[in-house]
């Protein structure tokens, strides 16, 4: 098959087991775009192998060249046996060239419809919580028998550890765990004042107010702002210790990171957040009291004896109840985050970020549980 003279053409001569092209005149942009759509789908029916005789090119350029390359490579891939005849040095450099760039090429793969990445989205979530969950049951498991050895041996317990982590994670605390509970009392009381004063009801404002701090609010938010300040600085420290390949020295010298680490915070954290659920008590009933004062004139002799006769000892019960769960939640989340930093300290940011998310949602939704629980049995 031939075209006017000097143009590029090319001739198809088939045999049962090799299928060859003769290419002749000027293979350049415009012989490119003629024979782009043939030589694309171009697949040798049957034959084992291709021969491309450049005999009778004049010239080539890079359009040519390439046209030439990609035929070559997709059908190589296919398992064809592909050679090129009579090619001149100059050509042949072309093609040498430009062989070598198109191997360095990264062709961008399709992209899939979009119902197809919902999909497989969905799909790699839900595997990769899977894998976390299993590997959460596992740290559980080494934690509790951790915390089984040292109760063996009482002398793995880290007492100086534990009572630093008790001030850091406790002491230091108290301020911002009592200012947030005093102004949601504040809250509560003057909402309720308001919604409670259209139906001459004030006085029980401090009922919703006992019942609210005492049962869900006060320990709710504690928790919350000890995954938040106690739980991240926990994923930090052992992360930058991980990065730091502190924790691998650790094992090298015969420590265990699970006692040494893991061990003292999770018990720091199980005393203090009842003790600091406690305070966040006494503090939302004293801000509730003193808006209860300012906005309904209640006096503190009527607020004391209106809380006595609705307090109810399991209102508290119930509250200071959730904190060891709460704390045993923040202390595992944030040390089994921390425990997960490889690499970088980017890695390090995304874990902690991770790990107060994670904390925060499990606290949540271990206190709806327990609500219902304790609605299901009449507390």
């Amino acid at each position: 098959m031939t075209s006017a003279a000097r143009e590029g053409w090319l001739e198809r001569i088939e045999a049962p087991d090799s299928l060859t092209l003769n290419l002749g005149g000027r293979w350049d942009m415009r012989c490119a775009q003629r024979y782009e759509k043939e030589l694309r789908h171009l697949k040798p029916a049957g034959a084992q192998a291709l021969r491309v005789d450049f005999a009778a090119i004049e010239s080539l350029d890079t359009a040519g060249a390439w046209l030439i390359i990609r035929l070559a490579q997709r059908l190589r891939a296919e398992g064809v046996d592909v050679a090129f005849d009579n090619l001149h040095a100059a050509h042949a450099d072309i093609l040498e060239r430009l062989t070598k760039i198109n191997s360095h090429v990264e062709i961008e793969p399709p992209r899939p419809n979009a119902l197809v990445a919902i999909v497989a989205l969905v799909g790699k979530s839900a595997i990769d919580i899977g894998l976390e969950v299993m590997e959460g049951i596992a740290f559980l498991g080494l934690t509790v028998v951790s915390l089984a050895r040292a109760v063996v041996r009482p002398k793995l317990f880290r007492v100086p550890a534990i009572f630093y982590h008790m001030e850091q994670a406790g002491l230091n605390a108290i301020p911002i765990i009592a200012l947030i509970a005093f102004l949601i009392g504040l809250v509560i009381a003057y909402q309720g004042a308001v919604q409670l004063r259209q139906f001459g009801a004030e006085i029980f404002v401090v009922d919703m107010v006992a019942v609210s701090v005492l049962r869900e609010l006060a320990i709710l938010l504690t928790a919350i702002v000890v995954a938040g300040r106690s739980g991240s600085a926990f994923t930090a420290q052992i992360g930058a210790m991980k990065i730091n390949e502190e924790v691998d020295a650790m094992r090298t010298i015969g420590l265990d990171p699970m006692q040494v680490l893991v061990v003292p915070r999770l018990i720091a954290l199980m005393i203090v957040l009842p003790l600091l659920g406690f305070v966040a008590d006494v503090m939302g009933l004293i801000g509730g009291g003193v808006m209860a004062m300012i906005e309904l004139g209640i006096s503190p002799s009527q607020y004391i004896d209106r809380l006595s006769q609705s307090f109810a000892p399991w209102s508290l019960g119930t509250g200071l109840l959730k904190a060891p769960v709460f704390a045993a939640i923040i202390a595992l989340t944030s040390c089994y985050m921390g425990m997960k930093v490889t690499g970088s300290s980017e890695n390090l940011g995304k874990l902690t970020t991770r790990s107060v998310v994670h904390a925060i949602f499990a606290v949540i939704v271990v206190d709806a549980m327990f609500s219902v629980f304790f609605a299901y049995i009449g507390i």
